[in-house]
Order: structure tokens, then C-alpha cells, then sequence
């Protein structure tokens, strides 16, 4: 990925910054105060939600700082990269809060003034969704990245934004340990999340002129490989997943009644069945994810292309 910068003039920063970052702050910030009631009765998910709502409050403040303070030509790296890179993981942020907490959350809520403050902020978030991705779309503009190559504007970048967060999905799921506790094969699935986070991660800073040449092979063939062995990695963690926890030849439950939490819906949240159902799908979400990434880089390789990945 070239370094090379190029800059907006300040009048285009100004209007990213007044039209977009300050609705985002608003939408974000209402929808946190809305359902921070100390009279609701709080699920781990719901929790999870809540950090990833101020996740994008002190991101996007961070960044409203550094813009003000320091013009993005004064970084050593390319600052549209992390605002678009950013932008990105925050509109995804969002748009998961809003499935999610109606699903865990609003649905077990009476008819009263707390659900429509809770609808109300699922509604602050799908509008902070779509400004996140109205400033991807204004940065490429301002940015004049057509001219530029930009890797999250790539289709292995956009794959590969989409298999980490996935995979952070994943992780507030299994974060309650008792969904793969004491049973190896389980826990190996937990590894292979962890260890495709990180192969994901690396790719992706791996992604630099000063970094590609260091490589032993050629940029496709890295990526390729890496893409691979995540393929089988997930292969095998679903394939356990579903037998260990839903295969009765192995101690799995396959019915959502065979689960007592599931029946007894005394408190908020999604019950443990529930949620090994979410992991399980997840995880064949980004199987499929990682077998799109395989295709683009197998073609790459076949046609014989160089470093950089090519816009789709």
C-alpha cells in the first residue's frame, strides 16, 4: 500500500468535521444516555452493547481532537487510512448494536416509557451507522482516493475489516466462558478465533511498501497462505462447535427447549443456547468471508499480479 499523502483543502476538512462528526457524536451520545437507566436490569450483552456505543463516542472524539489540533499532513502515516479504517469499524459497531439490542434487550422490556427510550436509541444507532459510512464516502471524496491507492477501498481490505470484526462479535459472545469451559475440543475453537484475529491483523499492517518487500514471497502468495490456513482453522472450529454443542452423541443440545435458561425468561439477555447459536453462525459467516478473501487472492496469484491489490 503506497504512503504516499495528499490532503483537502480545510474548508473540505471543515465540512467532514460540521456535518458529519458532530451528527455522529449527537446520534451516539443519545443513544448511550437514553437506556442509561440504574433502573434496567442489565444481560452481558447488553453491557457489551453499551462499551461498544463508547467505543465510538471516544474514537470519533479522539479524532474530532487530532483534526483540530494537528492537520492530518502533519502525521507520519496516511491519515486517511485510519479515519476511513475507523469510520468503517464504527458504522459496523453500530449497525450490530442496533440488531443486537433489540434482540436481547427491547424485546423483553414491558410496554412502557423504558422500551420507547430503548427503541429510541436503537434509532439514534442506525442513524450513526449511516453517517459513519456517508464519511467513508466523503473522506474518498475529499481525499481524492480514486487516484490513490487505499486499502480499505480494496476489496481484500474491505474482507478483511469485515473477518476482524466478526470475529470481535464472536468474542463478546464467547466471553461467557461457560460455553466452552473444561471441554478441549471447545476451547480449541476459542484458539482458532484468536489465532485468525491475529493472522487478520497482521495482513492487514502487513499491507505497506517498506513491509512487502521484506517478504519471502510475493505479496498474493503471503495472503493467499494466510487466507488458507484461516479457512481450515474455521472449518475445524465450526465442525466442533456444532457437534460439541448441538450434537446429543456428544453432550450438545439440539432442541432450544432442551435448555431450561432458554424456557425461563426471568432476566434480560440472551440465554446460553441462544448464544452458542449466534457463535455458530458467526463463525459460518466468516468461513465464508475468508472463502471470498481465497478466491480474490488465488485469481491474483493466477494471473500473475504484483503487490498491490486492485479495486473491485
Amino acid at each position: 500500500m503506497s504512503t504516499g499523502r495528499t490532503s483537502p483543502d480545510k474548508c473540505g476538512l471543515y465540512i467532514v468535521f460540521s456535518c458529519l462528526r458532530v451528527p455522529q457524536l449527537v446520534c451516539i451520545i443519545s443513544a448511550f444516555f437514553l437506556v442509561l437507566d440504574k433502573g434496567m436490569r442489565w444481560g452481558d450483552i447488553s453491557n457489551r452493547i453499551m462499551f461498544s456505543w463508547c467505543f465510538c463516542i471516544i474514537g470519533t472524539l479522539i479524532i474530532v481532537i487530532l483534526e483540530l489540533y494537528m492537520f492530518p499532513t502533519d502525521f507520519p502515516f496516511c491519515w486517511y487510512n485510519f479515519s476511513i479504517t475507523y469510520a468503517c469499524y464504527a458504522a459496523l459497531t453500530c449497525l450490530s448494536a442496533a440488531i443486537f439490542y433489540p434482540i436481547t434487550y427491547i424485546k423483553f422490556l414491558p410496554y412502557d416509557a423504558r422500551r420507547n427510550q430503548a427503541i429510541a436509541a436503537t434509532v439514534f444507532s442506525c442513524i450513526a451507522c449511516v453517517v459513519y459510512v456517508m464519511e467513508v464516502a466523503c473522506i474518498w471524496e475529499c481525499y481524492k482516493l480514486k487516484e490513490i491507492p487505499c486499502y480499505v477501498h480494496t476489496m481484500p481490505g474491505l474482507l478483511k475489516v469485515l473477518e476482524t470484526f466478526v470475529a470481535c462479535v464472536i468474542f463478546v459472545f464467547i466471553s461467557n466462558t461457560s460455553l466452552y469451559t473444561d471441554q478441549p475440543a471447545l476451547e480449541w475453537c476459542v484458539a482458532v478465533y484468536s489465532i485468525c484475529f491475529i493472522l487478520a491483523v497482521v495482513a492487514m499492517l502487513m499491507d505497506r511498501d517498506e513491509w512487502e518487500s521484506r517478504l519471502p514471497v510475493s505479496f498474493p502468495i503471503f495472503h493467499l497462505g494466510l487466507t488458507l490456513l484461516s479457512i481450515l482453522l474455521h472449518f475445524t472450529a465450526l465442525v466442533l462447535w456444532l457437534l460439541y454443542h448441538f450434537d446429543e452423541k456428544y453432550g450438545g443440545q439440539p432442541q432450544r427447549s432442551s435448555d431450561v435458561n432458554c424456557i425461563d425468561r426471568t432476566t434480560n439477555g440472551m440465554c446460553t443456547w441462544d448464544q452458542r447459536l449466534a457463535v455458530a453462525i458467526l463463525t459460518a459467516i466468516n468461513l465464508l468471508i475468508y472463502m471470498a478473501d481465497l478466491g480474490y487472492w488465488a485469481h491474483q496469484v493466477s494471473v500473475g499480479t504484483g503487490g498491490q491489490p486492485t479495486d473491485s
